[in-house]
Parts: structure tokens; C-alpha cells; sequence
């Protein structure tokens, strides 16, 4: 073959200029902003055309009653599950191989099965030892469904808070622990002056990711009768058999999820000031 022919040839195979391929991203991002756009406008239409003012007098109160009882849902099983977290993370961490498997198998499971699985075990599966749990005077407990709820969610939330944890604390340079060491710090003043603050610093972003995904996990327990928002909006679809129901529901759990999200960033910006100025 010929040089001329060698030269179409290997023009004729070469990859696009990295020009084009940017041109079709960019155009691949218009479209995809304008059926976004389009699919808004869309529902705020709908939503504005299909407005009632009595199903807002009849509903507005009850879905206000299960935004609420989400907030007090997520936020509780968050704190109990940070609690449990301390320990499994110092189980994860732990040189002694019994306390080692014990919190990973506790972290494999919560993990690694369906959030309503683990919620229909607790509720239901209490039943089975009805007896047992009201000879320890525990019945009334695992008999009402937002304990249940509580108590299953803050396990989970416990389960990827540790591993947050272990990976943060993990993550702080050794440097730092021995600095400590080197001045005489007894090993608890180091972990909470010097390892926690760092710590949470790198948890901050997977903390508040995790707090998201409670919240849309949270509508898991109208499945077992607790009326959250999700469990109100069933209720109020079930007597109305309006489509605009769970249109609502999903707006309420945006503003919640988009609140939060804003709330993060200022407060990440806040911690991390610091480093912005040290850059």
C-alpha cells in the first residue's frame, strides 16, 4: 500500500477531535436540561390546574401531621443510631478478632438487607415471641408500630454511620496521633482534641448523604400503619383517589431533601473554611 493510502487510511480511523465529542455532551446537556424543564412545567401545570381548595382543607392538616412525624422519625432514629455507631466503629477497629467479626457481621447484616425486610422482621417477628417480650416487660414496645419503626431504622442508620466513622477516623494521618503521643496526651484527650475533629470533617459529606437517604427511606414505615407523610398520602389517595396526592408527597420530601442539602454545604463550608484559606 501506498503512503497516500496509508495517510486516508489512518485519517479515515482517527478518533473525533476532543472539539466534537464536547460539542455533543454540551448538546446532550441542552436536551437533557429542557425535558427536565419541560416535565416541571408540566406538573407545576397540572398541579396548578388540579388545585382544590377542599382538598387542601381536608388534607393540607394531615399531610402538615406527616411531615412532621418524617422530621421526628428520621432525626431520632439518627441520634440513637450515632450512638450505637461509637461502639460498632471501635468493634471494626478492634484488634481482638471475637469483638472484629461481631461488629462486622452487625455491619454485613444491616447493610446488606432491604431496609422494609429488616422492618417487617422486627414488627412482625415480634409477634412469634409475644410471650417472651411481655415477660420481660418489653411488649408494649415491640407491639406499637412507631417504636418498631424507630428502633429497626436506628440499627440500619447505625450500621453506615460506624463504617462513616471507621473511615474518617482511619483517614486522620498517623502523624497526628504520635504528636499527640509525643507531648504525653493521655490516648482519650488525643482521640477527642485531636482525631474526632479531624475525623468529622472527612464523615461530614457521607453524614449528610446518609440523612438523605434516611428520609426517603423513612416513608418505609407507613407499611407497617406509622402515618408519616407517606403513610398520610396513602391514607388521603385511598378516600380521594386523587393522582395529585403523591405529587404533594414527593414535592414535601424535595423541600425536606433540598433544605437539608443547603443546610450541609453551609455548614461544610463553615468547618472547612480553614483548609480554603490554607489552599
Amino acid at each position: 500500500m501506498s503512503d497516500t493510502a496509508l495517510g486516508a487510511a489512518a485519517v479515515e480511523h482517527a478518533p473525533p477531535p476532543p472539539q466534537a465529542k464536547w460539542t455533543g455532551l454540551r448538546i446532550a446537556g441542552y436536551l437533557l436540561v429542557s425535558f427536565w424543564s419541560l416535565a416541571g412545567l408540566g406538573l407545576i401545570w397540572f398541579l396548578v390546574d388540579s388545585y382544590s381548595p377542599v382538598f387542601v382543607v381536608r388534607y393540607g392538616p394531615k399531610f402538615i401531621s406527616g411531615f412532621i412525624v418524617t422530621i421526628e422519625l428520621v432525626l431520632v432514629s439518627i441520634i440513637l443510631g450515632a450512638l450505637i455507631s461509637l461502639p460498632i466503629a471501635f468493634g471494626r477497629m478492634s484488634r481482638n478478632r471475637i469483638i472484629g467479626a461481631f461488629a462486622y457481621a452487625y455491619v454485613y447484616f444491616f447493610r446488606g438487607t432491604p431496609l422494609i425486610a429488616q422492618t417487617f422482621l422486627v414488627y412482625y417477628g415480634a409477634g412469634s415471641f409475644r410471650e417472651f417480650f411481655e415477660d420481660i416487660n418489653l411488649w408494649w414496645f415491640f407491639r406499637d408500630a412507631w417504636y418498631c419503626a424507630i428502633f429497626t431504622f436506628s440499627l440500619n442508620t447505625a450500621a453506615y454511620q460506624a463504617e462513616i466513622l471507621r473511615g474518617a477516623i482511619e483517614n486522620v494521618p498517623r502523624g497526628q496521633i504520635e504528636a499527640g503521643q509525643s507531648l504525653g496526651l493521655p490516648r482519650w484527650v488525643i482521640f477527642i482534641r485531636v482525631v474526632l475533629p479531624q475525623a468529622f470533617i472527612v464523615a461530614l459529606r457521607p453524614y449528610g448523604n446518609e440523612i438523605i437517604l434516611m428520609i426517603k427511606g423513612s416513608a418505609i414505615a407507613s407499611v407497617i400503619t406509622v402515618y408519616d407523610l407517606m403513610g398520610e398520602t396513602k391514607r388521603a389517595f385511598s378516600r380521594s383517589y386523587d393522582f395529585q396526592t403523591y405529587l404533594w408527597a414527593a414535592i414535601m420530601y424535595l423541600v425536606i431533601v433540598e433544605t437539608l442539602r443547603r443546610f450541609w454545604d453551609k455548614l461544610d463550608a463553615r468547618l472547612t473554611r480553614h483548609l480554603e484559606r490554607a489552599g
